[in-house]
């Protein structure tokens, strides 16, 4: 138990809660290394001994937290944000997988040495091989784990980059993310686990030369000290950090971003302070799709269920299913560098975030026919029509598609029809602290710094240029259940 409940801001896990775009971000306090005897002559609260703290309550805190705890540890996990969630949240599409069941029952033929050279070729070649057939390799057993706890992801769908269906989804059709942040806000909540939120960790401890705990401060600016053999961090990227943007890609700062305002690189930082290594922090990449007045992000399973974009002449001018940077890209060359996602109520009704992030929200032009709808996006109605009704009958003669389109080509006849406003956003930063397969931060050196273990965006290594849709979720549920694993093996070596 911590010895300063009175002060500390202890909130439980909500359901399906996640963090509020209009939230503040919080900027970000230098760090340095302190020992426990520099320490000692300051006011500080003692929040306590643990075995591990988990920093960051996303996608990739809570899998490590609850297996954690499972493996019997004793374990406190730390959110600065006032809800867990993180940008895990956020997350649209859902999460690649090979080799599993429900690929089987399709028909699919899928391998670890296919998703891998997928992945591999994806970010441009630049991945970190050993780190991507590792998550690869440990995909299906992830899953397999989500679903013992109810958070099943049966549902497969098509994304960009991906030779062969393997992203799964929920049956219901919602969005991946708040579908398991909810469910594992629930396993935390049967475990007792309650994350100490509006807690923001600054500093690591260190002593002789090992990982002994964090420094932080608490919601009332109290400095708080716990103690910790292990530190687990999970905090995610910087995408919403303009300093660290400015820094590492100033192009990209006109650009919104669909990061929550906890994104900030924190865990990046302190831990460099300690002599952690980065890998690829440049690599930042945006999203093709997003709504623009308000940052929302439109999944990718939209185009992979049939969605095509169309630009402000009325016409088709890309392959929507090539990868992320490519697809941006291209839309960045269109007339006012925006365009439109247009798709039918088949693909609606196989999206419930359709409804309730953008028709409910008057962020969506929905119409009965093309006619209709090619005049309110104010594009030549006459171009528009011939594009979609060409794309619906080159599908139908089986004629090749001229932009190169070869999968998820499913025809726009099902009224109402709809199109949705969108321009790239900043989304995911593919670099972050050098880890090893065994999800140990590594220095300068390439040796494992004791004690420190890491998992997700605040990661690189593994997607190298540029990430595919899917891996994300991947990498959070495998790699935090790798933190875990090997914190708790580390325990037992001391």
């Amino acid at each position: 138990m911590l010895n300063n409940t009175d002060k500390i801001s202890r909130r439980s896990f909500l359901s399906g809660a996640f963090a509020s775009t209009a939230l503040a971000a919080l900027s970000l306090a230098g760090c340095a290394p302190r020992s426990f005897e520099s320490e000692a002559e300051r006011n500080v609260i003692d929040g306590g001994s643990y075995d591990i703290v988990v920093v960051g309550a996303g996608g990739a805190g809570m899998a490590a937290a609850v297996s954690s705890v499972d493996a019997g540890a004793k374990v406190l996990l730390l959110e600065k944000m006032p809800v867990a969630g993180g940008n895990t949240c956020f997350a649209e599409g859902g999460m690649n997988v090979c080799c599993t069941k429900y690929q089987a029952q399709s028909g699919i033929e899928d391998g670890v040495d296919l998703m891998t050279a997928d992945t591999y070729k994806g970010g441009h070649n630049k991945g970190n091989l050993e780190l991507i057939r590792h998550m690869c390799a440990n995909s299906n057993d992830a899953l397999e784990w989500l679903g013992s706890m109810g958070i099943v992801l049966s549902k497969l769908g098509t994304s960009g980059g991906a030779s062969v269906k393997r992203i799964h989804r929920p049956e219901t059709g919602e969005a991946v993310g708040r579908y398991i942040v909810k469910g594992m806000s629930e396993q935390c909540r049967q475990r007792g686990i309650s994350a100490v939120c509006n807690t923001k960790v600054e500093e690591l401890l260190m002593e002789d030369g090992r990982i002994a705990g964090v420094v932080a401060t608490d919601p009332n600016n109290m400095t708080v000290r716990y103690r910790a053999k292990a530190v687990i961090v999970a905090t995610g990227g910087f995408g919403a950090n303009n300093e660290m943007l400015a820094q590492y890609r100033p192009e990209l700062l006109d650009a919104v971003t669909t990061n929550q305002p906890g994104s900030q690189g924190d865990g990046i930082l302190f831990s460099q302070a300690i002599g952690a290594d980065t890998v690829d922090i440049g690599e930042i990449q945006v999203h093709p799709t997003v709504e623009q007045t308000t940052a929302t992000l439109l999944s990718e399973n939209i185009r992979g269920d049939g969605a095509i974009l169309i630009n402000h002449d009325g016409v088709r001018f890309t392959n929507e299913l090539l990868t992320r940077d490519v697809v941006s890209a291209n839309e960045w060359k269109q007339p006012d560098r925006t365009v439109w996602a247009v798709f039918d109520s088949s693909v609606a009704e196989n999206n419930t975030s359709i409804e309730e992030k953008f028709v409910a929200r008057d962020l969506c032009k929905v119409e009965k026919d093309l006619e209709s709808l090619g005049k309110a996006m104010g594009v030549p109605v006459e171009d528009f029509v011939k594009s979609v009704t060409t794309y619906n009958d080159n599908i139908a003669s089986g004629t090749e598609d001229p932009l190169g389109r070869t999968k998820s080509l499913n025809p726009l006849v099902k009224a109402p029809f709809y199109a949705i406003h969108v321009a790239p956003g900043v989304h995911h930063c593919m670099g972050g602290l050098r880890v090893n397969a065994e999800a140990e931060v590594l220095d300068a050196n390439g040796d494992a710094i004791p004690g420190l273990f890491a998992a997700g965006e605040v990661t690189g290594g593994i997607h190298g240029g540029n990430r595919l849709g899917g891996n994300a979720v991947c990498d959070i549920n495998v790699n935090g259940l790798q933190a875990q694993k090997t914190a708790v093996a580390y325990l037992k070596t001391l």
